[in-house]
């Protein structure tokens, strides 16, 4: 894996506040704040140590918000939870801990437990009693509490590991809020998942916060995005007889497809810096097609890719400044931006393209 630490975007969230909500038995100094740190070296991180008790860290943060006023708060298991009762402002919650008390049961038991990371006032150990975990069932009380249609649609994003073993939660954010998003990874917010996954979203928020419009960038998928050709090599040769010298019929073909070498890491990196989309033509022969290609980009492209898929057999007809696409139909000839042939020179890679990309800048 590469080290995420040597990645910073100065230009996100620029002079602006972020509110971090740790998970439980963590602390402020906790890494996925320093990450946030580094990543955002022009954005003030505020990440308090959270009182062990439910109903005091509610205040705490509450205070700091109508103190500090953030721009967004970002909330991770427990803090995700806190976080989403943070209404009015912007949140991200991570994997959110909605039945944090029965979690903390299950997980780590009644008892003395210690502190997973350095913490202001110095200790080390603490208790969770009964009490406590009675007081997190009346701050669960106040869950979803103030969702209005802006909360639902513009406010909050959720974000769920799609291997999650800890906390299974996406269903029950997902029936009060539009923005429920799977990622690839399981439950603790890591460098990886929070350059891949929620950094990406973070953009989407400063970007309407400040009113940007970036460049438009569309990708195709067919050998573009994705190795078509390789795609037989997936099916056995009774399918393959059975759809001889048309296999985009198959059903399930177009999910079942691997990347083009490089091809996610670039729609990653250009989706940083651009607003990019996937635009692509589906066959009409194969009604699955459709759905195939949704499930593709869910798997390989991830956050960067939410809600950013448009079928279409007439790409002229779509607004942008650039296509990346292997061929010159369906509408690709007469696109109003620039249309980048992939596969060939100067674009027969995605490291030539992402090279041009480096050269223009935005």
């Amino acid at each position: 894996m590469e080290n995420q630490n040597f990645v910073q975007y100065p230009d996100i969230m620029s002079g602006k506040k972020i509110l971090y909500v740790h998970g439980f038995g963590s602390s402020g100094a906790s890494g996925t704040a320093k990450n946030l740190r580094n990543l955002l070296p022009n954005t003030e991180v505020i990440a308090p140590d959270l009182p062990l008790s439910p109903l005091k860290a509610m205040e705490l943060l509450h205070n700091v918000c109508a103190n500090d006023k953030p721009d967004l708060i970002i909330g991770t298991s427990m803090g995700g939870f806190y976080a989403e009762q943070l209404y009015g402002f912007y949140r991200i919650v991570v994997n959110p801990a909605f039945q944090i008390g029965d979690t903390i049961k299950k997980l780590h038991g009644m008892g003395k437990q210690k502190w997973l990371n350095p913490r202001q006032d110095g200790e080390t150990e603490f208790w969770v009693t009964q009490p406590i975990i009675d007081e997190f069932k009346e701050v669960m009380k106040n869950s979803f509490s103030a969702v209005d249609a802006n909360e639902h649609r513009n406010l909050v994003y959720g974000l769920f590991g799609d291997h999650d073993p800890v906390v299974h939660t996406h269903d029950i954010f997902a029936s009060k809020y539009m923005n429920a998003i799977y990622f690839d990874g399981e439950h603790r917010l890591n460098e990886h998942v929070l350059h891949n996954s929620v950094l990406p979203v973070i953009r989407w928020i400063d970007d309407r916060q400040n009113g940007t419009q970036r460049p438009i960038v569309y990708m195709d998928l067919d050998n573009t995005l994705v190795d078509y050709d390789k795609g037989v090599r997936k099916f056995d040769e009774k399918t393959l007889q059975e759809y001889e010298g048309r296999p985009w019929d198959i059903p399930g073909y177009f999910a079942v497809l691997d990347p083009m070498p490089g091809a996610a890491k670039a729609f990653r990196a250009l989706s940083l810096k651009y607003d990019t989309y996937i635009l692509s033509s589906a066959p009409y022969s194969n009604p699955s097609s459709w759905g195939d290609k949704l499930i593709w980009v869910q798997k390989w492209l991830g956050v960067s890719a939410y809600r950013r898929l448009i079928i279409s057999h007439h790409k002229n007809l779509n607004y942008g400044d650039y296509l990346i696409d292997d061929r010159d139909v369906n509408g690709a000839k007469e696109f109003m931006g620039a249309f980048l042939q992939f596969g060939k020179p100067p674009y027969k890679t995605w490291e030539d393209v992402l090279e041009f990309f480096s050269h223009i800048g935005i």
